[in-house]
């Protein structure tokens, strides 16, 4: 099952996770992703995503775990999460309003994007 949220429908290559970088989250993290058939999660560093802007996984489905997105930390953004419950799991998304602010970057998809936000934030 796909769900778009706050977006609209278009190809995506990967699954962008902001991601708190406790340890104990990032343990969390790291034995949640193990479960994908490669088990390529387990080259990442607990440091890794400290230390790097972004942290691919590159597994059956691809993975960018970032520790900032345009500025942007989970702490800041953790006030800005709306949960949805999907058959009954409870799962963590961006508001739009967040998506927005993360979405400031020189990338074509990006304006693309940012444009799609504005309007359903009724900023156009």
């Amino acid at each position: 099952m796909a769900m778009v949220l706050h977006g609209f429908n278009r190809g995506t290559e990967d699954i962008d996770l902001l991601v708190d970088k406790l340890a104990s989250n990032i343990a969390l993290l790291k034995k949640a992703l193990s479960i994908l058939p490669d088990n390529a999660v387990r080259e990442v560093l607990d440091t890794d995503i400290a230390e790097y802007e972004v942290v691919r996984v590159a597994d059956e489905v691809v993975v960018d775990l970032m520790g900032s997105a345009c500025g942007i930390d989970f702490k800041t953004a953790e006030s800005q999460i709306e949960v949805h419950e999907i058959d009954g799991v409870k799962i963590p998304f961006a508001s739009a309003e967040l998506m927005l602010k993360t979405k400031q970057t020189l990338r074509e998809k990006d304006e693309i994007d940012r444009l799609y936000l504005k309007r359903i934030l009724g900023q156009l």
